[in-house]
Order: C-alpha cells, then structure tokens, then sequence
C-alpha cells in the first residue's frame, strides 16, 4: 500500500469543520434538553394509572423505540410539510426526530430508576399526607436519578453520535461539512478520520466528565 497521508485539507478546511462540530453540539444540546423532558412525562404518563394513558404512552414508546431514527428524519422533513402545509428546516427535522425518540428512550430509564425505589418510600410519604406530585419531586426523583444518570449518559452519547444522520437532510452539522469538503480534496481518508477523531475526543471527554459527577453522587449518597 502506496497511499500516502496528506492532512493539509484538513487544516485548510479547520474553520468550516469546527463550524460544523459546533453545529453538532447544538443539535445535541438541544435534542437532549428536549428528550429529557419529554421523556420524563412519557414514563409518569406510563405509570399512570388510568389504563388508557398508560397504553397510549406504551405505544408511543414502543412505535420510537422499534423504528429507525433515519424514517423520522425523513418523515419530518418531507412529510410533515405536506402534512401540515408548513416549512420545515432541516434543524428542525432533525431536532423533532432526535428529541422525540430519544425521549421514548429516557422514558423506560426514568420509569425504571423509578419503579426501583422501595414501596415503603411511598408509604411513607403518602402516610406524611404528601401528593403524588410532591411526592415524586421530594422523595421519589433525587433518589431514583443517581441510578438513572449511568443509562441516561449512555443514551445521550449515542444521540450525539446519532446527528450524524442530520448530513442526510444536507444540515450544517459535523459530517456534512465533512462530505462537502472530502468531495472537493478528493481526501476522504483524511476528512472522515478527523471527524471520526472528533467524535472520540467530544465523547471521551465528555464521558471523564461524567465519571466525576458518578463519583460526586455516589459520594452525596453515602
């Protein structure tokens, strides 16, 4: 093997690529932000226990959880305006499917760390004449989060790998930018190496910075 490595057009092209990294963290944020909330009403709606809602967020849930990300990204982009007779951005295609089935995903791990709180911990509060409302914010969530954070970082990691899909509807994002320029270098090797590198070194970190905040948690918790 002759080829030869030349990152030249890499550090030519620093600005754009750093554009679009940027723009790959704030779809992340974002679609994060979103999917937690949405997600935590999801799995209280779950847990509801008016049948009917409970069925209806299961099939919400289920339906996300078992269709690939990419249909949404076109669904969104190229059915919802015919749909609604709207115009849709590709960020907002993209923000509407990642925030949405990430959130179907928050939503069994919140329902999770929830159920696993002890039934004397609701007993006891229900027996201090608390809501359910108070309860689950006073008593129920600080706890049941510390087990959450763990499943709840993972799945966010894999969202922030997950914009990448975002290149398919011609979004700004990491990748994109990654295409446009290896397309006129003619330097694939090198462009996607570097957004691959990229990718690592935003998880990496990110992932050291979670251990940290376990480790305060489990301290919090002792």
């Amino acid at each position: 093997m002759n080829y030869q490595w030349d990152f030249s057009p890499v550090w030519r092209n620093a600005g754009p690529l750093l554009e679009g990294l940027g723009n790959t963290l704030w779809l992340s944020f974002w679609s994060i932000l979103l999917g937690l909330a949405l997600g935590l009403v999801l799995a209280l709606l779950r847990l509801s226990r008016l049948r009917p809602v409970s069925l209806l967020a299961l099939a919400v849930i289920e339906f996300y959880r078992n269709t690939p990300p990419l249909v949404h990204f076109f669904w969104y982009f190229f059915g919802l305006p015919i749909l609604l007779n709207v115009s849709m951005s590709p960020f907002l295609a993209a923000l509407l499917a990642l925030s949405i089935q990430s959130g179907t995903f928050f939503a069994e791990i919140f329902r999770g760390g929830i159920v696993s709180i002890e039934p004397g911990q609701w007993e006891a509060g229900r027996a201090l004449g608390m809501s359910e409302m108070r309860l689950m914010r006073r008593i129920i969530l600080p706890q049941a989060v510390r087990r959450m954070v763990p499943p709840l970082m993972e799945r966010s990691f894999e969202l922030v790998k997950t914009t990448a899909l975002a290149a398919t509807l011609a979004y700004g994002e990491l990748l994109y930018r990654a295409m446009v320029i290896a397309s006129a270098t003619f330097r694939p090797l090198e462009i996607y190496t570097s957004v691959a590198a990229a990718f690592f070194l935003v998880l990496f970190l990110a992932s050291l910075g979670m251990r940290r905040v376990e480790a305060w948690l489990r301290r919090g918790h002792r």
